[in-house]
C-alpha cells in the first residue's frame, strides 16, 4: 500500500502466508517489484542504513534480518529525486555502447569521475549531465548519478554507467558477486616472476598517507588481480602486462604492483619499485619512461550480461595515443 507526502513516498507492506523467514531485503524487493522495480535490492539495502525502512512501532529495523511472523508490518519512505545542484558541462569523452539501460564509455586521462572537494565542475559526472540529463540512475545519490564503478583520475579507458536503478542495482551485484569481468593493461618496471600469476593481498588505506593505499595482512579489505605479462622490452626494463581484477579496490593494480616490486611506468603515488634504466638505453627512450605523465594504465576490456535480457556483452578498446606513443618507442628501442 502506498501512501504520500511532500517530498516523499511511504509504502507499507505486510507479511503474508509464505513470506515469514525469508530475508527482509529479498521480501521488500518482491514487492516493490510490482509497484517500483527500480527500487532495486541494493537500493533496499541502502534505504535500511540510512534508517528508512521500519517496523510496526516505527521503528528503524537494523541489518540484515528475516521476517518473523504472519501479518508483520514494514514501513518503506522512498524520498523523491530532487534536483541536483551540479552544472552540466560539454566534457570530452566516447561512448563506445548504449542503450536504454547504460552506456559503456571511454573515459580520457585527466578526466574526474564524479565532483569531490576541489572540482565540482570539470568531471565526468558533470559531462554526463551534460548528454543524459534525466537519464541516469540515482543509487549513488546526486553527486553519483549514473557510476557504476570509477577510474582514477588518469587512469584511462572503459567504465560502465547506469541509466536507472534497476540496471544500476544488477550491475552493482554484479560487481559484489565478480560477474562482470575488467581488464586493463600495464606498463611496470621489470618483468614480474612468474609472468602469469594471480596477487592477493588485502588493501588498507595508509595512516601515513591518506592519499596512498597499502597492502596488509590481516584487515583491509580482500583484494585479488591476476595478471599476465604480455610483452617484454628493452631486456626487461618494462614489460607490458594485462591484468584482470576479480575486486575493484581503490588504486588496487597500482598498489599491487607496487607490493609485488614492479610499480607501473608513470605512477608518483606508487614508485618505490621503480627501477634504475640500464646504461645502454639512449636519453630520449629513458626521458620518455621516467617522465610518463600518467600512471601507464588502461581499462582496455568489459565484459557482463545485459542486466535486463542477460545477453553476454563484451567491449574492447585499444591503447590511447599516449600509451600507443609509448609502446612504438619501446619496440623500436628493443629492435635497435
Amino acid at each position: 500500500m502506498k501512501s504520500g507526502i511532500e517530498g516523499m513516498e511511504k509504502f507499507k507492506f505486510e507479511v503474508t502466508e509464505g513470506e515469514v523467514g525469508i530475508r527482509l531485503d529479498k521480501f521488500l524487493t518482491n514487492h516493490f517489484l510490482a509497484l517500483k522495480p527500480e527500487v532495486t535490492r541494493s537500493k533496499i539495502k541502502m534505504l535500511i542504513e540510512r534508517g528508512a525502512v521500519c517496523d510496526e512501532r516505527n521503528q528503524a529495523v537494523k541489518g540484515s534480518q528475516d521476517t518473523k511472523f504472519l501479518g508483520q508490518i514494514f514501513h518503506v519512505t522512498l524520498p523523491e529525486a530532487r534536483p541536483s545542484d551540479l552544472q552540466a558541462r560539454e566534457i570530452s569523452f566516447e561512448i563506445v555502447y548504449e542503450d536504454e539501460d547504460l552506456l559503456v564509455i571511454n573515459k580520457p586521462d585527466g578526466l574526474t569521475v564524479h565532483p569531490g572537494s576541489g572540482n565540482a565542475e570539470n568531471t565526468l559526472v558533470n559531462g554526463l549531465l551534460f548528454t543524459h540529463a534525466g537519464k541516469l540512475s540515482s543509487i549513488n545519490g546526486e553527486m553519483r548519478p549514473g557510476i557504476v564503478h570509477r577510474l582514477d583520475k588518469d587512469t584511462s579507458g572503459l567504465m560502465l554507467v547506469a541509466k536507472n536503478d534497476f540496471t544500476h542495482g544488477v550491475l552493482t551485484d554484479a560487481l559484489k558477486n565478480h560477474t562482470i569481468q575488467r581488464s586493463y593493461l600495464a606498463f611496470v618496471y621489470g618483468v614480474i616472476d612468474p609472468t602469469k600469476g594471480r596477487i592477493d593481498k588485502n588493501i588498507i588505506r595508509s595512516r601515513v598517507n591518506r592519499l596512498r593505499m597499502k597492502t596488509v595482512k590481516t584487515l583491509g579489505r580482500h583484494a585479488v588481480t591476476n595478471y599476465e605479462t604480455k610483452k617484454i622490452f628493452l631486456g626487461g626494463y618494462v614489460s607490458l602486462v594485462e591484468c584482470r581484477l576479480e575486486t575493484g579496490r581503490t588504486h588496487q593494480i597500482r598498489v599491487h604492483m607496487e607490493a609485488i616490486k614492479h610499480s607501473l611506468v608513470g605512477d608518483q603515488l606508487y614508485s618505490s619499485a621503480k627501477k634504475t634504466a640500464p646504461k645502454e638505453i639512449e636519453l630520449k627512450v629513458k626521458n620518455l619512461i621516467e617522465k610518463f605523465p600518467r600512471q601507464a594504465l588502461h581499462s582496455y576490456k568489459i565484459g557482463f550480461l545485459h542486466p535486463r535480457d542477460k545477453r553476454e556483452m563484451s567491449f574492447e578498446i585499444a591503447l590511447p595515443e599516449d600509451l600507443k606513443g609509448l609502446e612504438k618507442c619501446l619496440i623500436s628501442a628493443s629492435e635497435s
